[in-house]
């Protein structure tokens, strides 16, 4: 393996490694919290942060795993392998979030005031904001280093968590003035909005995952690239048509197929060279793009269409 690809995956592996760490220690601490004071808030944005926990803990596995290379019983790699675990978590979420749904109706319904607001309910989302935002600054940094899609999903998830965080602290300030003057007690029920609000961003969250992660699965292409290839590769010099391109994504992993035509009376070594800058042009726009580029000579193909419009 190339020193520098060498050195790119264990910078990869080190970040999302530690954000994982962060992730379960931020995720574990609202728990406690949550469960001392009865925050519904804070149990929410545990909730929440177990997206971070799951999307760190999917992102390290396919790291690891995506990068080995295809054998006998996957030809194509085992990129599917980060769209299972990533539909996994999404369906998961979603359940988390009907019982948040769930439980803040029975609150706001019964009347039940069950939040303890204490100097360790803002420690615990303060120190939450301040973990999310070195983590998403982190791993934004080696996405963008890198151009990883899966580095990338996971700064999103963990900067998510940072306005929620935002909402929930907004929630129990409420709560604590609501407590302290009886004219404004309606604002006890802050705390229960706050996690519905939170709810809301999550599912938000684990939807928009959802469908990449189903569009992957159905091997959907990714949206305006059958356009660019076209566009990139007819304009170098030696193709007459670019047609028939297909693409399709495996986890991280693009895979690209197209039909050229070329001028059927030149070498097969001047052949050859120009399929590989097609490939270099491809992989300027979808790098590390696996590309399969199928010549056609130009005179069989026209002479081909002349013979078949002579049949009519």
């Amino acid at each position: 393996m190339h020193s520098g690809s060498v050195i790119a995956d264990k910078e990869k592996r080190w970040v999302t490694l530690t954000s994982l760490w962060a992730a379960v220690f931020i995720t574990a601490f609202k728990i406690m919290v949550g469960l001392l004071t009865g925050s519904l808030g804070i149990l929410a944005e545990a909730a929440h942060s177990g997206l971070d926990l799951v999307a760190a803990l999917v992102t390290f596995l396919a790291i690891r795993i995506s990068s080995k290379p295809p054998d006998q019983e996957h030809l194509y790699g085992h990129g599917k392998i980060e769209n299972l675990s990533a539909l996994f978590e999404t369906v998961l979420l979603l359940i988390t979030c009907v019982w948040i749904f769930y439980e803040a109706s029975h609150r706001l319904l019964s009347h039940e005031e069950k939040v303890e607001v204490t100097a360790w309910s803002f420690i615990v989302m303060s120190t939450s904001v301040v973990v999310d935002y070195s983590r998403s600054r982190a791993l934004s940094k080696a996405a963008k280093k890198h151009n990883s899609q899966a580095l990338e999903a996971d700064a999103l998830h963990f900067e998510t968590d940072i306005w929620s965080s935002l909402t929930v602290i907004l929630g129990l300030i409420c709560v604590v003035i609501g407590k302290r003057f009886p004219s404004l007690a309606f604002l006890s029920y802050a705390d229960t909005w706050a996690a519905i609000a939170v709810a809301l961003i999550v599912v938000w969250v684990s939807v928009r995952l959802g469908m990449r992660t189903i569009h992957g699965l159905l091997d959907t292409a990714p949206e305006g690239m059958e356009e660019k290839i076209k566009s990139i590769v007819e304009a170098l010099p030696g193709v007459v048509d670019c047609h028939h391109v297909r693409v399709r994504s495996s986890g991280p992993q693009i895979f690209v197929d197209i039909h050229i035509l070329v001028n059927g009376n030149q070498s097969l070594s001047k052949a050859h060279a120009l399929t590989e800058d097609i490939e270099q042009a491809i992989q300027l726009i979808s790098p590390g793009a696996d590309v399969t580029v199928h010549p056609e000579p130009e005179s069989e193909t026209r002479s081909e269409g002349s013979e078949s419009k002579s049949l009519f």
